[in-house]
């Protein structure tokens, strides 16, 4: 057997997404279904900063038992203007006492909840093509105005 090492986190950049008012599409075949617009927000960080651009959405689905999956796409413009896509799948899960808490927008500690993702990054830009080929992971939180999510880049 090969002794393969671990992955190392490395911290590659803060998203932080501003969000519209959540739209309720209704009971879909998992749970119910929300869609979230994403509005705007920065991208701040050691590897990309940036301005998140309206126009993208969380299509969430809240199933029975509590917990959130997170499905959203968008994308931001880097600094010197390149055009990155943001795909960022996950869940959210917590206490139930947690949850409604933070679905009714009390402020909540991100250690009370779970929040976790896969997310991929993709452009068509020569900079930053190499984000085409990492893979990412990211731990968030709701925010009084959407969400922070911190991206790692997996190594």
């Amino acid at each position: 057997m090969l002794d393969l090492k671990a992955p190392v986190l490395r911290p590659f950049c803060t998203l932080e997404v501003e969000a519209g008012p959540v739209r309720h599409l209704g009971a879909g075949r998992l749970g119910q279904r929300r869609i979230i617009p994403i509005v705007g927000g920065r991208v701040s960080g050691p590897a990309l900063s940036g301005t998140i651009s309206p126009g993208g959405a969380d299509w969430m689905t809240a199933s029975a038992d509590g917990l959130a999956i997170l499905d959203a796409r968008y994308s931001f413009e880097t600094e010197d203007g390149a055009l990155i896509e943001i795909v960022d799948q996950g869940y959210r899960h917590g206490p139930e006492a947690v949850m409604k808490s933070l679905v009714s927008g009390e402020p909540v500690s991100p250690e009370a909840y779970y929040m976790r993702s896969s997310i991929r990054l993709e452009t068509g830009h020569p900079a930053y093509a190499y984000v085409n080929r990492m893979v990412f992971i990211g731990t968030g939180a709701k925010t009084a105005t959407g969400v922070q999510i911190d991206i790692y880049a997996v190594e």
